[in-house]
């Protein structure tokens, strides 16, 4: 099995829109089993929209307007990788995050291209698997990880192919201490991080109160004035709210067994 250590950039915009930010820059490094790097990817994409990149993203990427002028469209370039990619019988994507995937499934469903390889592609959330490492809950950027490994920065950040780089420097270094059973695929979420949020600690509150909880509170508590009127959102934070009770069941038993009998 090869290893793919990818990482995306993407445009943006100084004023709210309804349309989409869009992958600009695609790249990737692939590893074998052993961690060598047998070959890169690296590709700029011409966005349909803010194809005019804003004076922050290209400070922040340094990606130059007349690269993205010449670059191909999304079509194109991403056939182009898939055509590298199954040049392995096997892989795992590595990425710093979960956006890179989801970046590119919804380019995918834009442009009206199927989306099944992205969808059953597997991959491993190396930020989670550093943050486990170390101990630590808040995120971190590549380039901490790297000062703090004692590794020496190369490249520039924010642009894909050098970050793919010191993403894989990061893997190569605690590769022994990740647990790949945490290895996930895409899915489609309907609701955002916020209102995850507030069920979860709809949650706690309801327990530290000593009331069963129930999921009929929640709503009328807290989305009263919010309607979940998408059916597949409700459903989406039951789950929340399911998985959340169900740890606080086992966190309480695990303190019951550990408490002396008498």
């Amino acid at each position: 099995m090869d290893y793919i250590i990818l990482d995306i950039e993407f445009n943006g915009r100084k004023f709210a829109s309804d349309l989409p930010m869009e992958v600009i820059e695609i790249g990737a490094v692939r590893l074998d089993g052993e961690l060598r790097q047998k070959d890169e990817f690296s590709a700029l994409i011409k966005p349909v929209y803010f194809a005019k990149l804003n004076d922050f993203i290209k400070k922040k990427t340094g990606i130059p307007q007349e690269g993205i002028d010449r670059a191909s469209g999304f079509r194109n370039v991403i056939g182009q990788f898939l055509e590298w990619l199954r040049q392995s019988d096997e892989v795992l994507f590595v990425t710093w995050g979960g956006e890179d995937l989801k970046r590119i499934v919804f380019d995918t469903r834009m442009h009206k291209l199927d989306d099944s390889y992205w969808m059953a592609a597997r991959y491993f959330d190396l930020l989670k698997g550093y943050l486990r490492y170390k101990n630590v809950t808040n995120d971190v950027s590549v380039e901490a990880a790297l000062q703090d490994l004692n590794i020496v920065q190369e490249g520039s950040a924010h642009r894909a192919l050098d970050d793919a780089k010191m993403t894989a420097e990061v893997f190569r270094k605690i590769f022994g201490s990740l647990d790949f059973e945490r290895v996930q695929q895409y899915k489609d979420t309907f609701s955002n991080a916020k209102e995850r949020r507030i069920v979860k600690n709809a949650v706690r509150t309801q327990l530290s109160q000593k009331l069963a909880p129930s999921w009929e509170w929640v709503v009328e508590r807290y989305f009263k004035d919010k309607p979940l009127d998408n059916p597949r959102k409700e459903a989406e934070l039951q789950e929340v709210f399911a998985a959340e009770v169900a740890k606080a069941q086992q966190a309480a038993a695990a303190k019951a067994a550990r408490s002396p009998i008498g």
